[in-house]
């Protein structure tokens, strides 16, 4: 009968665990940089990572994606042309993504005859910030993960003080 209460108790803890590295993981991912600009016909959403930005860009009307434009991205007064990528998505490299602070960004289409400038900024935080972003996500998840150990534990012992109780 120990054994299997054991085992259960390793089972939960294996379970929490996970579920706080997967709540971490989710916390990270959505604290990267987005930017979102959109005119009347069209919607341009980016996230940045590292140097890196990713542009999703699709129709209002139907959400569809726009594969076939032509797309460059001024950012902090230089343009930028970006890679069409073969998921929709269009890509762009730069040092400037690595600057910190506020950044005005404007998508430039040209789709066929019809050209679109879509606006946003684009808020990059401190590489310092990042650093601490990132610590306090692996101490908030170790401080969760101690806390369903202390939980099971005394459970465990007040099973364990019961079933003594009724012998």
């Amino acid at each position: 009968m120990k054994s299997r209460d054991s085992a259960r108790i390793l089972f939960a803890l294996a379970v929490l665990g996970a579920a706080a590295a997967t709540a971490a993981a989710a916390t990270a991912a959505a604290a990267l940089p987005r930017v979102e600009a959109r005119s009347d016909d069209l919607l341009a959403v980016a996230v940045v990572r590292d140097d890196k930005m990713i542009i999703h860009l699709s129709r209002l009307l139907d959400n569809a994606p726009v594969r076939d434009a032509a797309m460059t991205v001024v950012l902090r007064g230089a343009a930028h042309a970006t890679i069409a990528e073969t998921d929709g998505s269009y890509t762009l490299q730069t040092k400037d993504l690595a600057l910190p602070g506020a950044a005005a960004v404007e998508f430039q289409i040209n789709q066929g005859a019809a050209h679109e400038n879509l606006k946003g900024t684009l808020e990059i935080a401190a590489a310092g910030g990042q650093a601490d972003d990132k610590s306090s996500n692996a101490r908030q998840l170790w401080w969760w993960v101690l806390n369903f150990a202390v939980c099971i534990g005394f459970l465990w012992l007040f099973s364990r003080r019961r079933k003594s109780a009724q012998s």
